[in-house]
């Protein structure tokens, strides 16, 4: 059972970043001993999907993210990243778009692996080829996830403008990507979320 949101972030909605911030450091976030994905050790982990999959957190990141693109003027056809992390915020954004009425953004995913039977697509869903498209992700830590999204994009046609995270673990993975020639936006930083965790 997950805990339920707190008082405190229930009566953040003037400040949905907040609110966002809130559910990732009481659902997401833990302190400890811990191996990444990446093999790395951390005293941190942040496993986003119990926030970027739940109700709550869908309703905050899809309007956030929205913002996000605009502010950064990435005008884009699609949003969709590298199965299983960025699906969900993926899909928010679009939803998002849709609800906004302004201009609609389709959601994808990239498989990890190319399909063994039918088309071998490694990319699912209504991606087109010259397509404009944000690669989305739930954390960024060394940044190869997206990398490995935005290789997959471009070979299949599309153009990437940039790289946008709910959360940026500030652990190199920004610069990475910077030094790779993406663009990178996040909706929170792991240092936000942890000065959230003793309050």
């Amino acid at each position: 059972m997950f805990p339920l949101p707190s008082a405190t972030a229930m009566a953040d909605q003037d400040d949905p970043l907040l609110s966002l911030q809130r559910l990732l450091a009481s659902r997401s976030t833990r302190q400890g001993e811990f191996t990444l994905t990446s093999g790395r050790t951390s005293s941190l982990y942040i496993d986003a999907r119990l926030t970027t999959m739940s109700p709550e957190g869908l309703a905050l990141i899809g309007p956030l993210g929205l913002r996000t693109l605009r502010e950064a003027n990435w005008y884009v056809d699609a949003v969709g990243g590298l199965t299983l992390g960025a699906d969900p915020v993926a899909y928010a954004i679009s939803y998002a778009s849709a609800l906004e009425g302004r201009s609609l953004i389709r959601a994808f995913t990239v498989r990890k692996e190319p399909k063994k039977h039918g088309t071998g697509q490694l990319i699912e869903g209504p991606f087109r080829a010259a397509d404009r498209v944000a690669v989305v992700e739930d954390v960024i830590t060394t940044g190869s996830s997206a990398l490995r999204a935005a290789e997959a994009i471009g070979s299949a046609g599309g153009e990437v403008i940039g790289v946008l995270a709910v959360v940026d673990r500030e652990e190199g993975g920004r610069e990475a990507l910077e030094a790779a020639g993406l663009k990178v936006r996040a909706l929170t930083r792991a240092r936000d979320i942890v000065a959230l965790l003793s309050s």
